[in-house]
């Protein structure tokens, strides 16, 4: 396995002192199973959100969640549904900001107003600027990894596997059932002829592995339109032609209601790319709304 060797030891580490604490989430019950989404996929997955910009009434909806969501984040062990504060220091000069929120807090925000008697487990892992083509593909190679200059980079797919697994383990299996994956990548492979031009087939790739490793074929998945392009036309292509596969397209309209904004500021002469707070709980809701509208019982 060709990584980054600071990367992958901190990340065993992590898996570590999940095992050495176990079950110590066994208070965490429910009459009914608890319902587990994967999160995966690369900075928006990530968040970029401002979490200073949380009006009183998410602070509310977030301390009603907590009751309910536990939410595991790249190799931490679960904790109530929270926002997270920035450890690097270039993350927080670029972005400026201090504490940050991806997808999961406001689907978990709103999946709890959904369903107040549910138990929720929300597992995520994410990089920024990684590739489907690369860190995040089942078929991983050294030839692919490097065509993206993400050989040194971890094989997160498998990470993403093994993080879940890790988790789930501390629980009894009659106690939890997968729910459904969330999937926000796919600016890393905008814009490169091989990576875009293979996006859906590895995409493809990625559901079904997942599936067949969790052996649950209708496992949902939904995803975020990426982009305009290639990589957008194969996710929709990819909802398409596999079954409980979903595609929440994003409008380029400022008057749409799925228009997702983004940080406005400049950096190194390039849109930051990223979504702010009112982009990043936009998407929140449009994830928790499709499932709720596609998948629940």
């Amino acid at each position: 396995m060709v990584t980054n060797t600071n990367s992958a030891y901190c990340f065993i580490a992590f898996l570590f002192c999940i095992s050495i604490n176990g079950n110590i989430y066994s208070q965490f019950e429910s009459s009914e199973k608890i319902q587990v989404f994967i999160l995966a996929g690369q900075s928006n997955m990530d968040g970029r959100g401002d979490a200073s910009k949380l009006t009183n009434d998410d602070v509310i909806g977030l301390s009603k969640a907590k009751e309910n969501i536990l939410f595991a984040y790249n190799g931490s062990q679960p904790a109530p549904l929270h926002v997270t504060q920035i450890k690097q220091d270039f993350i927080r000069k670029k972005f400026r900001v201090d504490s940050i929120f991806g997808p999961e807090l406001f689907f978990g925000i709103e999946m709890s107003k959904q369903f107040p008697d549910k138990k929720f487990l929300f597992i995520k892992r994410s990089r920024g600027g990684t590739s489907l083509y690369g860190c995040w593909n089942p078929n991983w190679s050294i030839d692919k990894a490097t065509h993206v200059n993400e050989q040194n980079k971890p094989k997160l797919f498998f990470e993403m596997l093994e993080f879940t697994d890790a988790i789930l383990a501390e629980f009894d299996p009659k106690s939890y059932e997968l729910a459904g994956m969330l999937w926000v990548q796919g600016e890393s492979d905008s814009g490169r002829k091989l990576p875009s031009n293979s996006y859906e087939q590895n995409l493809t790739n990625l559901i079904q592995h997942t599936r067949k490793h969790y052996k649950t074929n209708d496992l949902p998945f939904l995803m975020l339109q990426v982009s305009r392009g290639k990589v957008a036309d194969a996710m929709r292509s990819v909802s398409k032609n596999l079954p409980r596969v979903s595609f929440i397209a994003q409008s380029y309209s400022e008057d749409a209601f799925n228009f997702l904004p983004q940080y406005d500021y400049m950096w190194k002469g390039r849109p930051a790319g990223h979504y702010n707070y009112e982009g990043m709980k936009k998407i929140g809701v449009l994830f928790s709304k499709e499932f709720v509208k596609t998948y629940s019982k």
